[in-house]
């Protein structure tokens, strides 16, 4: 999450009017906007790795990939995000062009700034979305690796992916190498 804009009182229908005209993206979250910053060349490395790996596994499904400039909608908490990486298999959301509502998956790459945030917030807000089936975690600076899955409505389990294991997304029976999802890190 990055620096509050200085209006506060947006509502959801403000934000989405606001933001089109806007040059920078920023989220949305409970009334307050937020500007995004840039992201560190390790970022967009392992999110770009991560988009490109599953987008050739999900190939002949019926669920696409989207990136970073793809919004999530999470209708429970008035809210919208930039996830690093989103899959969802909902027909209704691979006709939308201004967001997504029903992800199967999403990733999230930290950075020192957005940490906490994504582990917390962030995530207590994809809980609520009934289609998500696992959240991943990843940091590029330690190269690890944390997977949530649904275990039950309201249940979650941690799964820490030890190093050079790969990474087993059984919401869409695919895996991705770890030295895939750390290729060109150097």
């Amino acid at each position: 999450m990055g620096v509050p804009q200085t209006r506060t009182d947006f509502s959801a229908a403000d934000y989405l009017a606001w933001e089109s005209e806007q040059p920078e993206k920023s989220e949305f979250f409970r009334g307050e906007v937020f500007a995004m910053g840039g992201a560190s060349r390790r970022h967009v490395t392992v999110s770009g790795n991560v988009f490109s790996a599953l987008d050739q596994a999900i190939e002949g499904s019926p669920c696409r990939a989207y990136m970073a400039d793809m919004k999530l909608r999470v209708l429970e908490d008035e809210a919208y995000f930039y996830p690093d990486v989103l899959v969802t298999c909902d027909p209704a959301d691979h006709r939308s062009d201004l967001f997504m509502s029903a992800p199967t998956l999403v990733v999230e790459v930290l950075s020192p700034s957005t940490a906490a945030f994504d582990r917390g917030e962030k995530f207590a807000a994809y809980r609520r979305i009934p289609s998500l089936r696992e959240f991943v975690l990843i940091d590029p600076e330690k190269q690890s690796i944390e997977i949530y899955r649904r275990a039950g409505h309201d249940v979650w389990e941690l799964h820490d992916i030890p190093p050079e294991t790969p990474l087993a997304l059984a919401s869409l029976e695919a895996e991705i190498g770890w030295d895939r999802l750390f290729r060109n890190l150097d």
